[in-house]
């Protein structure tokens, strides 16, 4: 916590509350109402540094670390949230797979103009009957063809795959190997046919940033364009989630920071005989709960985000934070929307929409539940949650020798 009110902190967090101020809030509500992807508010991002905390200098990054990724997502989701909702297909899951599983050559030619916000991004793992469970359900099929693999199935809840320029795909090369059967791929849709991106309705979430089913004929991946080795899509995948499940944590954080400063001013100014509704220990009741569960969430995700900082042991400590962050932010949008009565449906309020944003980040990046059975086989000591450390997904992006390779090949 005291790292997190360092000055540095602090100044990244003025600097994401003035950019959010200043260039989102005025327009985002005419992006929403033209159903209109706002590239240009990504590439300014982008150009601002909201994406690049993670990544060192070399690929186009700012070095500042995991921490600060935490407080942009937590600030970003505060001020809003439709526009923090790419931030993982831009700074974090998609740019994380190809920095972790890719080439220098792949490293250098795809990661910075993500984190740039030139390139919109994707990571699509998730299918229509395996959320939890991708490797062992995965359906869709990457057949070698001389130099391309010829990409066949269908993918779920694949944010911005109608946008996307440069994303990472995954699919089975072997259909009888499990998740050692199961690669990862640079797709580019807009140069291949065989992709078709349907926009998925959802209720309450943005019109302008639209999550899709996407439907795979005999889509082209050259094969320059495989990441790894055939068979290493899982273990690129669990490495690109890592540091997408703390900023996940983060905006989870900042959904509930919103719902809470909402209810805190709406019952100051609603009135019922003659007091404001804070007056009512029912209300206090609310009020003081959802303080706690913001606090403790807060002192999470900052000890999370801190011992990957110093790549610590984290995927327990990312896991809670991950699962209790998600709790309260479903709890406080709750509580908030009871506050609100009848006025939280209303459109002039933007409580309902964070209701819908709380449920689904209570899901993104791996779900409550499969966190929970995470911790408890950890608590059980069935399964250390920590055992692939320094093997898997959990070296320090910053630190990685990527990085480092790159920097010396271009010095």
């Amino acid at each position: 916590m005291n790292i997190a009110s360092s000055p540095e902190m602090e100044s990244i967090r003025d600097m994401v509350i003035r950019f959010m101020e200043n260039e989102v809030v005025p327009v985002i509500a005419d992006y929403e109402a033209r159903e209109e992807f706002p590239r240009a508010l990504i590439k300014k991002a982008g150009a601002a540094g909201l994406y690049g905390a993670m990544f060192p200098e070399s690929v186009g990054g700012s070095d500042m670390g995991y921490l600060a990724a935490a407080i942009i997502q937590e600030e970003m989701a505060r001020i809003e949230v439709r526009f923090a909702h790419c931030n993982n297909q831009q700074g974090s899951s998609c740019p994380s797979c190809i920095y972790f599983g890719g080439s220098q050559e792949q490293i250098r030619r795809y990661v910075p103009a993500l984190l740039a916000g030139e390139t919109i991004g994707l990571m699509s793992l998730t299918e229509p009957g395996g959320g939890s469970d991708p490797s062992g359900n995965m359906k869709t099929f990457a057949k070698r063809d001389g130099d391309v693999y010829r990409i066949t199935g269908q993918k779920m809840f694949a944010s911005m795959a109608k946008e996307t320029d440069v994303g990472v795909l995954f699919a089975r090369t072997d259909k009888n190997a499990g998740a050692k059967g199961v690669s990862a791929f640079i797709v580019h849709p807009k140069k291949h046919p065989g992709w078709n991106a349907q926009p998925v309705d959802m209720m309450g979430l943005s019109k302008a940033f639209r999550t899709t089913v996407l439907f795979l004929d005999d889509f082209v991946v050259p094969v320059e364009d495989r990441l790894g080795e055939e068979g290493d899509g899982f273990k690129i995948a669990m490495q690109g989630l890592q540091p997408g499940r703390i900023t996940v944590a983060g905006k989870a954080l900042g959904i509930a920071r919103a719902c809470f400063e909402d209810a805190v001013r709406y019952a100051n100014d609603r009135t019922l005989r003659g007091q404001p509704i804070g007056r009512f220990q029912m209300i206090q009741s609310d009020i003081a709960e959802m303080a706690v569960a913001i606090d403790a969430s807060r002192a999470l995700i900052y000890q999370a985000a801190s011992a990957l900082d110093q790549s610590l042991p984290a995927n327990r400590l990312v896991a809670i934070a991950k699962y209790h962050a998600s709790q309260t932010a479903k709890m406080c949008a709750d509580k908030a929307m009871q506050i609100f009565g009848g006025y939280g449906l209303a459109t002039e309020y933007r409580i309902s929409r964070l209701r819908s944003y709380a449920d689904l980040f209570f899901t993104g990046e791996g779900s409550a539940n499969v966190q929970k059975i995470l911790i408890a086989e950890d608590a059980l000591g069935y399964k250390l949650a920590d055992r692939h450390h320094g093997r898997t997904g959990l070296r320090d992006i910053r630190k990685d020798d990527a990085g480092a390779q790159i920097a010396a090949t271009e010095a």
